[in-house]
């Protein structure tokens, strides 16, 4: 495709208008699908496996598939102009790439692959977390087959992490308690699942090109193989802690505070998941994105104001996060890698 919507063939509409996704009723998911919708300019359609008990946001169109047919996965996105994967951690490891290989075959243009993570430029940090190298081959399939991938940097989820349990920032609501690492004072980029949510729907309403050589505005084609930079707060455990102990009314003579290392607390989890227990992936993960002096902070390269995406309320994400305590609960991949 060339660069300029006027060199477009006949009834060419420079906008993303028909988006697909997989995982539509998930996590992430959901919240991208509602975003989308709330646009008004986007149809969305999930791609979902025959009998799927997930519950999708209103709007949403069903294309029912089986990962183990191609020719339903390529049927479904057949006129789809962007595909956006976001899959539980416990799908099987090679429906990514089928679901690549049939959008190659379905004539997409555009994938965002399921990323949602950190810094893609911090390739020692997705080394150590395990994360990097997997993103990065689905990346280069997407290339390999002809295909453009936009995908998202948005660190940790501020409300699902902070509701996932001691393993990910520490704190356990129903026991009152919070492992700080180290100090507490490390701080990371993080994001509310309704900005990333946000920050996807911003960046398929833009054009797809721009018009002609003069054209200078934002354009889908600006994000084309590159990270979209995004973030909610730049927070510290010891941040997270004021917020929480504000919104639940409580002090710290209320929770029992312990003190680990992190770099201890990395090795511990990985151990665990080189043995096979996965309920070390959560530990190894967050404790490696709070080491003191290389952390998983990219708010330098936030790209929030470029998209207009809006500044949020800590305690209100706080608030959403401790909502969300007991839905987590109920989820077997919550400690699944």
């Amino acid at each position: 495709m060339s660069k300029y919507a006027k060199d477009q063939p006949a009834g060419f509409k420079n906008a993303i208008e028909r988006v697909a996704i997989i995982g539509a009723g998930g996590t992430v998911g959901a919240h991208i699908a509602k975003s989308l919708l709330e646009t008004g300019r986007h149809t969305v359609t999930a791609l979902s496996r025959k009998g799927s008990s997930n519950k999708l946001p209103e709007g949403v169109l069903v294309a029912t598939i089986d990962y183990d047919d191609e020719a339903t996965i390529i049927s479904a996105l057949k006129d789809q102009q962007f595909l956006i994967i976001t899959m539980a951690p416990t799908a099987p490891r090679d429906t990514h790439s089928k679901v690549v290989q049939a959008a190659a075959k379905a004539g997409i243009p555009y994938v965002m692959p399921n990323g949602y993570g950190g810094d893609i430029d911090n390739v020692k940090l997705g080394e150590e977390t395990l994360l990097g190298p997997i993103a990065k081959a689905n990346r280069d399939e997407i290339e390999r087959l002809g295909m453009q991938w936009v995908t998202v940097c948005c660190g940790f989820w501020y409300d699902y992490s902070l509701a996932g349990g001691e393993a990910r920032f520490g704190f356990d609501f129903d026991k009152r308690s919070l492992t700080i690492y180290d100090d507490g004072n490390t701080k990371n980029s993080t994001s509310t699942l309704s900005q990333v949510g946000r920050a996807v729907a911003k960046v398929l309403s833009l054009k797809e090109l721009p018009e002609d050589e003069n054209d200078k505005s934002l354009t889908l084609s600006t994000f084309l193989n590159k990270g979209v930079y995004i973030k909610s707060f730049v927070v510290s455990q010891n941040d997270m802690f004021e917020s929480v102990k504000r919104v639940t009314g409580t002090t710290d003579a209320d929770w029992t505070i312990t003190h680990e290392d992190t770099k201890k607390r990395y090795e511990d989890g990985l151990a665990q998941v080189r043995m096979g227990n996965m309920a070390g992936f959560g530990k190894m993960l967050y404790a490696r994105g709070f080491y003191p002096n290389d952390c998983g902070d990219h708010s330098a390269k936030a790209q929030n104001d470029l998209l207009g995406l809006p500044v949020e309320n800590l305690d209100e994400a706080t608030k959403t996060g401790i909502e969300l305590v007991k839905e987590l609960q109920l989820r077997v991949e919550r400690m699944a890698a």
